[in-house]
């Protein structure tokens, strides 16, 4: 039973905050759990897993502490690799190695198991983005292309304020050569294509194109056709194909504006691009208390239900979007074909580190995580129980991923808290899946037996630069002075750590149960520079890999047909795995920088951290595209501001920067920053006078006390002066 205390519901023995109080009750409505059993359930996980998890805390402060001492007495001196090995497994943080195994997770979805693509990655806190993402399974190729950088902004190809036929000429003959790729005709090319018809053979429709030159090609795959549209008059509109899993359209309209510039009326090609979406409740969001985790959740539950919807102005009107339906077909075989219309959506919840106020437990806020565990599953319970078209996950899962977990036990925490959300809700065992990412140096270094601890659950790893250079840079802090930052990307020990992580998941059997994942394109306007590199994620047996929009899911989209990602899994498993001693080289200079290239790299990094700061504390936006020193757009979140920091804090402690040379740049690039969001509805400018202001406050603290932050966490400064900024708000 509940009684009300303030703005406190007491349930359980837990003081619950009134709105995430009337929230579960909002989301029990139709579910067979009443809310006093799902508080009970709760108070239950805090008391029992509540103690484990400060335990495994302060074993990461211990261990830290101990790195500081080897570190610090072998500083300015090269490592000796064996010794430094046998050093971190006498302190546990290295484990012994079981027998090989492979995971058994059942019930994945074959966006995970089977298909690989693109992977989005979205503040859940933002209806419209979250929407975004869980609507951009599917898009325009040709709209990707025309409205990035891929073609030159020059001559007759730069875009205009209407459609300029020149640069779609060139997206045409692009696309082309895409469709030459993805669906070859026998003996012909999709340049020469006039006309596509279907022809009967033996009882299954196929595909054949009209040549200039009056002669027709069929489909060297006639497989690959698998289904159609008509108008009602008849008229071909949408030709379906398949390659490599991904399906892809040609949409066909002689009188549309563009299709009656193409000989055979394409107007479009429409590809299946962001497969899978997670939505983020970590890094990329400013939630700091009950009221943000409520709206939070609240989006999340729409989107379980099916029912969110944002509405907002665009282009002089008012839009309200929607998740999108499910995408009918005839099939070419026959009878109807229906394939999803949305992402398939998994949901990050916070690490084990987080702590939240918006439940108070008998020694006070409770694990954030296991607040995150419960709700997002409750919520996922009616995804669970819906029948019927557009349910977001058809084998009956919860794709659950949990950032920042150091190591196989905490990971067995993990474990443990979906073994007791599931019970508490009625699950079947292993309803709810695990992702875990591979972004801190002691989880890569055991990756396996993090694996091997979730085995029957883990649906997902992934490799992640700057949570995991954060990370190395604070445990190895005492050693010396790390490398630049552009320059830690090419040292052994991060190319030993992109290639481990696919080594583990391959000899782990995650190929046909589980995703093994690569990070994210950071710059969302470089789509021909992302289109150029970003290949090399599925060569390096990646089945998904991070980006920035649904743009550009589409374009990378393409890369998974150039390359099929279970025959280079296939042919990755002959080689060597990385060796863990590569994996443990400190990514420290080697040359000191001259004075010049220290304070450009204290200005680019200073200048990204106030940059990202200041829409955080001041607005409470956790991600957005940040202008660099360089004014080009990338998109930041606690993870980049983490290196950053961290990176600085680094080199103040060996002496390459000092505190007053760290000052001045932070007080220069407050009017370089304020004229950089000059344009920006809603922003307060740092002014001449910053050191008042929080965001400058909070942009201080990260620097100078990096050090003290938990493994460099950036969470506790930005959640501090981001709740003072809401509480004088609400006074004024």
């Amino acid at each position: 039973n509940a009684e009300y205390m303030g703005s406190r519901v007491v349930a359980a023995g837990l003081k619950v905050d009134a709105q995430l109080y009337k929230l579960v009750s909002e989301i029990a409505t139709g579910t067979k759990v009443r809310p006093t059993d799902f508080w009970q359930s709760f108070s239950s996980m805090v008391a029992t897993l509540g103690p484990k998890n400060k335990a495994l805390l302060a074993k990461r402060d211990q261990l830290q502490a101990q790195l500081d001492a080897y570190y610090a007495a072998r500083k300015g001196s090269p490592l000796d690799e064996a010794d430094h090995q046998r050093f971190l497994e006498s302190i546990g943080y290295l484990v012994p190695e079981g027998p090989p195994f492979s995971i058994s997770t059942k019930n994945v979805d074959a966006e995970i198991a089977a298909v690989a693509g693109p992977q989005l990655v979205v503040p859940v806190d933002n209806a419209r983005y979250a929407l975004n993402a869980a609507n951009a399974r599917w898009g325009s190729l040709y709209d990707a292309v025309y409205g990035s950088n891929i073609i030159p902004e020059e001559g007759a190809t730069k875009r205009t304020k209407g459609y300029n036929p020149a640069r779609g000429a060139v997206v045409v003959a692009r696309v082309q050569e895409f469709l030459d790729q993805a669906a070859p005709l026998q003996g012909a090319s999709h340049q020469d294509v006039t006309g596509f018809h279907l022809r009967d053979h033996r009882g299954t429709l196929a595909l054949h194109a009209t040549l200039r030159n009056g002669t027709e090609a069929p489909l060297a795959e006639p497989g690959a056709f698998v289904g159609y549209r008509r108008a009602p008059d008849g008229r071909l509109t949408t030709i379906l194909l398949v390659h490599h899993g991904l399906h892809f359209e040609i949409q066909l309209d002689p009188a549309h504006p563009v299709g009656r510039a193409h000989p055979a009326g394409v107007k479009d090609v429409i590809l299946e691009a962001a497969v899978t979406a997670i939505q983020d409740f970590e890094d990329s969001v400013a939630v700091v208390d009950a009221e943000d985790k409520v709206k939070a959740y609240r989006n999340w539950l729409g989107l379980m239900k099916g029912d969110l919807a944002a509405t907002f102005p665009q282009g002089g009107r008012t839009v309200t979007r929607t998740l999108n339906p499910d995408r009918e077909y005839a099939a070419a075989a026959g009878g109807t074909l229906t394939l999803k219309g949305r992402s398939l959506l998994l949901v990050r919840n916070v690490g084990h580190y987080m702590y939240t106020d918006a439940v108070l437990g008998p020694d006070g806020p409770v694990p954030e995580g296991m607040l995150d565990a419960m709700v997002t599953v409750f919520c996922a319970v009616h995804d669970l129980q819906r029948t019927g078209p557009n349910k977001n996950s058809t084998a009956g899962s919860v794709y659950v991923v949990k950032p920042k977990q150091h190591g196989p036990e905490e990971v067995a925490l993990t474990q443990e808290i979906m073994e007791q959300t599931e019970q508490a809700l009625g699950l079947a065992r292993g309803t709810v899946k695990l992702g875990i990412m591979d972004e801190e140096r002691r989880t890569t270094a055991t990756l396996g037996e993090c694996i091997r601890a979730a085995r029957e659950r883990v649906c997902f790893i992934n490799t992640g630069f700057m949570d995991r250079t954060g990370d190395e840079i604070h445990s190895v802090m005492a050693l010396g002075p790390v490398a630049r930052k552009d320059e830690i990307k090419r040292l052994t020990s991060i190319q030993a750590y992109e290639q481990r992580n696919v080594d583990v998941g391959l000899q782990c059997g995650l190929p046909g149960r589980a995703q093994i994942g690569k990070g994210m394109w950071a710059a969302p306007d470089a789509m021909r520079e992302m289109v150029e590199q970003k290949g090399t994620h599925p060569a390096q047996g990646a089945s998904c890999a991070w980006v920035p929009s649904p743009t550009a899911a589409t374009l990378h989209a393409m890369h998974y047909h150039h390359t099929y990602v279970p025959l280079r899994q296939q042919q990755l498993r002959a080689r060597p795995a990385a060796p863990l001693a590569h994996i443990l080289r400190a990514p420290l200079l080697t040359t000191r920088p001259t004075p010049a290239e220290i304070e450009q790299e204290l200005v680019n990094q200073v200048q990204g951290i106030l940059g990202y700061v200041v829409r955080w504390v001041d607005r409470g936006v956790g991600c957005s595209k940040v202008p660099d020193i360089h004014d080009v757009g990338l998109m930041e979140d606690r993870a980049t501001l983490r290196i950053s920091s961290q990176h600085v804090a680094n080199w103040l402690h060996h002496g390459l920067a000092t505190e007053a040379q760290v000052m001045s740049i932070l007080h220069r690039m407050c009017a370089f920053v304020d004229k950089q969001n000059a344009n920006e509805p809603g922003y307060v400018p740092l002014g001449s006078n910053p050191d008042s202001r929080l965001a400058f406050q909070a942009a201080r603290d990260l620097i100078f006390k990096g050090m003290q932050s938990p493994n460099g966490y950036t969470e506790d400064i930005l959640t501090h002066y981001r709740r003072e900024a809401k509480r004088r708000v609400s006074k004024l």
